[in-house]
Order: C-alpha cells, then sequence, then structure tokens
C-alpha cells in the first residue's frame, strides 16, 4: 500500500484506490487499528478527488467565460 502522503496519479487511480478500500471496509475482515487506517487513507483519497474535480470544475468555467461570444461549432477530428 502506498505511503499515506502518496498522491494517485491521476483521479482514476485515486477513485479505484478509493473503491477497493470501501470494499475491504465492507468486508469487515480488518483488525480494528488496519480499518482505521483504512478509513483515514480513504478519507484522504476523498479529499483529494474532491480538490481535482472542484479543480476540474474551475478549468472549465474559465475556459467557459474566456470566450462567451465564440460559437460553438461541432467538433471535427484533423483527419476527417
Amino acid at each position: 500500500m502506498p505511503k499515506k502522503n502518496d498522491a494517485p496519479a491521476s483521479f482514476e487511480t485515486a477513485l479505484q484506490d478509493l473503491e477497493q478500500i470501501v470494499t475491504r471496509l465492507e468486508s469487515g475482515d480488518l483488525p480494528l487499528e488496519e480499518a482505521l487506517n483504512e478509513f483515514e487513507r480513504g478519507v484522504q483519497l476523498a479529499r483529494q478527488g474532491q480538490m481535482k474535480l472542484q479543480q476540474a470544475e474551475q478549468r472549465v468555467q474559465i475556459l467557459l467565460s474566456e470566450s462567451e461570444d465564440a460559437p460553438l461549432t461541432p467538433f471535427t477530428p484533423d483527419d476527417e
């Protein structure tokens, strides 16, 4: 298991790690101390994920606000 201060490589990795932690905690097979450590790691991952989602939302809002008057056009790849 990664150290508590290690940030996951991506939002998706953090989400997978969090899902695994939830599964282990729901199993009820962990000793109390290990369950508390897993819970702590899960809270950290949830907070990191929330921050990444907020940052993504801010980026989208900035992109949309920079060009309010620009017409939206369908995306067509260069190779078409």
